[in-house]
């Protein structure tokens, strides 16, 4: 089947290579000249397991090509998919300029009885807009259908290929018929295609992404408590999580969420609810919280410093906002940094995949090291704000012979506590006992002999 595909963004480059290694015929469109001659060079402009070897094979096999002539992919397509951008707008709206110009070009091209699936996140009504721009241009019969995403950076590609879902909002037999045969290939696991009206498809994905959100920020919340009252998050996150009822996905406490999605897809919810006069306080205050959270671990700091901390150098592990990815979008250890640039101190940073798109975002405002141990030396703490699989079981013998001192800030409860303190370190997870310095009669805080505790 001949595919078109509007934006060559994060979800437009997953569902473009999946299709076309499904056997599509796929063409992706995207204004960005320069984007484009990469991506038809096979040189990815993301990071994403599994991705680069799609678009590699799909190129090579010539199912799959990118180019700036849309009108020249959708004369031929009897499915355009609309992918691009929908930024926050003024009070969370969604703006959806980049759709409505992918509906002009949509409308002066299309051959008749083409699908017109609408990818991108957009509130409900978004499609009838859609098509009433559409129609307002042509008399070819057409159809419009909204097919949300739910791709999880890190596992997209396995996220499509192999979904636990497929949400179509569809209002005509000949809309469902086309899905159904689109993704018959990708469910064949018993995974549902679920076809419902399309107000209720484009609402879904708020609500899913409302309520990982949430998740993330109650147990933030209740991470807080538990350092309070010397309860431990970890525990109570395993005793909930077993409950048939909550079950235990999204409930790790930490530095907070960020990324592309829940933060705007939580704003734009806001928004719908402004629109329709419906006071969503929930997810205010679920917005609210996170914001906080993500200052949490400069504040630990601060407390343990001080507030000046000029002078001070800390190595920071981890730059994306979750790992597999390099997306530095909304990424909690921006704030991290921000909190702690402010205040004096110098900060070199390590990250497996982020460091391109970190100097894109920050420039010289702080160092970069080759690998994780290397960034550590003479600095006066490490600092964990992603946790990347090849950080969560480190060398301490050479993390505490490279460290000025022993202290740990974990944003993501990766470390074992009682590990670290058998080895001298202060530790400060979140949420969980907390190992801080011990002060001897004298007042002065003491420490170990160097190398005595680690094991040297």
């Amino acid at each position: 089947m001949e595919i078109t595909i509007f934006g060559s963004g994060y979800v437009g480059l997953v569902v473009s290579a999946c299709l076309a290694r499904a056997g599509h015929q796929v063409t992706c469109a995207d204004i960005d000249a320069d984007r484009v001659r990469r991506l038809n060079s096979a040189d990815l402009p993301i990071y994403e397991p599994g991705l680069e070897s799609l678009l590699s094979n799909g190129l090579a096999e010539g199912r799959l090509r990118f180019t700036v002539d849309a009108a020249e992919g959708v004369q031929k397509a009897k499915i355009i998919f609309v992918a691009v951008g929908t930024p926050a707008g003024d009070n969370g709206v969604v703006n959806l300029d980049h759709v409505l110009e992918a509906a002009g070009v949509i409308a002066d091209h299309l051959r008749p009885r083409a699908l017109v699936v609408l990818k991108s996140t957009v509130p409900p009504g978004s499609c009838e807009v859609v098509r009433a721009e559409i129609a307002s241009r042509t008399d070819r019969p057409f159809f419009v259908c909204a097919n949300p995403e739910f791709l999880k950076e890190g596992n997209a590609v396995g996220d499509f290929m192999y979904p636990d879902r497929v949400i179509c909002g569809v209002d005509s037999d000949h809309a469902r018929t086309m899905l159904e045969d689109l993704y018959e290939p990708f469910v064949r696991s018993g995974n549902p295609v679920i076809f419902t009206d399309i107000a209720s498809a484009e609402m879904t994905k708020y609500a899913a992404n409302a309520m990982l959100a949430t998740r993330i920020s109650f147990m933030n919340q209740f991470a807080e408590l538990c350092e309070k009252t010397g309860a431990d998050i970890e525990v109570v996150r395993q005793g909930i999580g077993l409950d048939a009822r909550i079950g235990p996905l999204f409930l790790y406490a930490g530095a907070g969420f960020g990324g592309s999605c829940l933060s705007k897809d939580l704003q734009g919810a806001i928004g719908v609810g402004k629109k329709w006069g419906v006071d969503l306080s929930v997810l205010r205050a679920v917005s609210d919280a996170n914001d906080r959270q993500k200052t949490l671990i400069a504040r630990k700091i601060c407390r343990r410093f001080g507030d000046d901390l000029s002078g001070k150098r800390f190595a920071l592990w981890g730059l994306a906002f979750k790992p597999e990815t390099d997306d530095m979008r909304d990424a909690p250890s921006l704030a991290v940094i921000a909190e702690l640039r402010e205040r004096g101190a110098s900060i070199i940073a390590h990250d497996p995949a982020a460091m391109e798109k970190a100097r894109l975002c920050l420039g010289d405002e702080i160092r970069y090291g080759r690998n994780e141990y290397e960034i550590l030396d003479g600095a006066d703490a490490l600092v964990v704000t992603t946790n990347w699989f090849q950080y969560r079981r480190p060398d301490w013998y050479a993390v505490a012979e490279r460290l000025a001192q022993r202290i740990v800030f974990d944003g993501r409860n990766i470390f074992d506590i009682d590990r670290l303190k058998g080895l001298g370190f202060e530790y400060y997870p979140v949420g969980r006992r907390q190992v801080g310095p011990e002060v001897s009669g004298s007042g002065r805080r003491s420490e170990p002999p160097r190398g005595a505790q680690a094991g040297r």
